[in-house]
């Protein structure tokens, strides 16, 4: 909410989609509007709670920032301007943050790049012929491209998986893809377990509800991960998950058991 404070181009409004049960006290003057939508369900329901936003903003252009992403000065003025020289679906480049850097200026001197993604343009519009690049870090896109997909796919439930199908969904309506210069945001940092055995359950599930759709796999870098660790047998012309076995963490559903299918 600080970063957008410090927009060139300060955007329309702010909508919060809040999952936890509470909203934080004290949040700081975005410079914006600010609307608050709480969206129950659990575990983590990231597709509804993208619609709920996307639902209540009013703009035509439609950013998503994730709220773990502080956003760079330009970046509402980067993506504003793509949609005025084009319609599409825009992704902008992420850093990442070393522990406890939050002030504006050690942004660009710490963060790095994801070694999974592409350069970006060094100004202007990029054409990406691969929509599955999208990650829900931070987007933008057209509220009426949003709206002809009905959005994200809530049959997604937890973590991963539903940025894939919307891609992929919009990608078919014959909508271009574009990385965007400027639109750069800062992930914060947070612990990540490798492999992601929280999102165990929901990632398997996901996935197969995604091959189900679509005849292939996502996720396929984590399913690699669980395979690696003898937890599944999987591979990508395969049809189907099948378990081998069960991890010892109290966040996975008791209801999976070793050679139940995810298809």
């Amino acid at each position: 909410m600080h970063g957008l404070s410090r927009q060139s181009v300060p955007p329309r409004e702010l909508v919060i989609a809040w999952m936890q049960p509470e909203r934080a006290p004290d949040l700081p003057d975005p410079g914006c509007p600010v609307r608050h939508c709480h969206v129950p369900g659990e575990p983590m329901p990231l597709a509804a709670a993208r619609n709920r936003a996307a639902e209540a903003a009013s703009s035509d252009l439609l950013v998503f920032l994730d709220v773990d992403c502080i956003p760079s000065p330009g970046l509402v003025a980067a993506y504003t301007e793509a949609a005025r020289t084009e319609r599409g679906l825009f992704l902008g480049e992420v850093l990442y943050l070393p522990p406890g850097v939050t002030h504006p200026a050690d942004l660009d001197r710490l963060g790095r790049v994801h070694p999974a993604r592409p350069p970006l343009p060094t100004a202007g519009l990029r054409r990406e012929p691969d929509a599955g690049q999208l990650w829900g870090l931070s987007f933008a896109l057209p509220a009426e491209a949003w709206r002809a997909v009905g959005g994200m796919d809530e049959g997604y439930v937890g973590y991963g998986g539903e940025e894939t199908d919307l891609a992929a969904r919009l990608a078919e309506t014959g909508l271009p893809t574009f990385w965007v210069a400027g639109a750069r945001a800062y992930h914060q940092h947070h612990p990540v377990h490798v492999p992601p055995l929280q999102h165990f359950s929901a990632i398997l599930a996901n996935a197969a509800r995604f091959h189900a759709r679509h005849g292939r796999w996502c996720m396929t870098y984590w399913l690699g991960q669980f395979r690696a660790a003898g937890l599944i047998a999987w591979d990508e012309t395969a049809p189907a998950i099948r378990l081998l076995r069960h991890p010892e963490l109290p966040e996975i559903a008791a209801a999976l058991r070793p050679d139940a299918l995810f298809s």
